[in-house]
């Protein structure tokens, strides 16, 4: 992860043009995202004077989509971004697709039988950010409902497709409503459809030491468990917090202390922000 600067440019199609030039060309997939994208409340879209940006190899970027190894690329593209850019590559497409797929299946088994699409999307997008100690302090708390709440359309572009042929879900479209199977079987179908490292740390939550059973017999037991949903959320917490404190620590080895600290200031910042948006409650007698 590093930084650049760009000169301000009112058409921003130019800006995504000249950063990617600055770029190999057979780059396979090329995507921006964030407030400077999308609307967010409490910001101002389009300012980008300064941008960070990442680079993975396609091998890694594939791996995290469809096995959450870190969920940091994974977790970026559960929500919407702006591609600039995608090569023809059939085996990236279909990781995409699937990563997409297993946020709402891991949503699903922590939401309740009857939800909204609100709190599906508020759901999916808080994927990312449970367990990261980022959250704690240096970000806004309501960054995750200002994500959704101005992005709803954004996101039933992006997920209406998988709901529909979902057979685990009845989804009603129209009225924004979802029914979600919540019997063992259904849970069990969920689970054994989850990325491979998320099943893997859901078995350690749940496996005694020295026990060493299959897999497939945890999850069996965990679909009729009534606290699913908690270790789910657990087990996704694990890899995120793992993940959000390499990414910290080489995010200050690439950047500079320097810019990690006027970063993190700009953070602290935006959460002080936050804070203050939130309506005061007076007791009342």
């Amino acid at each position: 992860m590093d930084k650049m600067t760009l000169p301000a440019l009112h058409n921003t199609g130019v800006l995504y043009r000249r950063i990617l030039s600055q770029f190999p060309q057979d780059i396979s997939l090329a995507f921006a995202y964030g407030s400077g994208v999308f609307k967010q409340q409490g910001t101002s879209q389009g300012q980008m004077e300064i941008i960070k940006y990442g680079v993975i190899s396609t091998e890694r970027l594939i791996d995290d989509l469809m096995h959450w190894k870190t969920m940091y690329a994974a977790g970026r593209l559960h929500k919407p971004v702006k591609l600039l850019g995608q090569a023809d590559n059939g085996k990236l497409r279909a990781a995409l697709v699937a990563n997409l797929k297993s946020a709402v299946t891991a949503s699903f088994l922590m939401l309740p039988e009857s939800f909204s699409e609100e709190e599906l999307f508020l759901q999916i997008a808080g994927l990312s950010y449970a367990g990261d100690f980022r959250m704690v302090i240096g970000e806004d708390k309501s960054k995750v409902a200002n994500i959704v709440n101005d992005n709803i359309e954004h996101f039933r572009i992006l997920y209406s497709n998988i709901l529909r042929d979902c057979p685990q879900v009845v989804y009603k479209p129209q009225q924004g409503k979802l029914e979600v199977d919540k019997s063992p079987e259904g849970q069990f179908i969920q689970l054994m459809a989850l990325p491979r490292t998320l099943q893997q740390r859901i078995t350690k939550l749940v496996d005694p030491p020295g026990k060493n059973r299959d897999v497939e017999e945890i999850l069996l037991q965990m679909a009729q468990d009534p606290d699913c949903g908690t270790v789910v959320q657990q087990g996704i917490s694990s890899i995120v917090k793992s993940s959000s404190i390499t990414q910290s620590i080489k995010g200050i080895a690439t950047a500079g202390m320097w810019k990690t600290v006027s970063y993190s200031s700009k953070k602290l910042r935006k959460m002080w922000k936050g804070w203050r948006r939130k309506p005061s409650v007076s007791p009342t007698s």
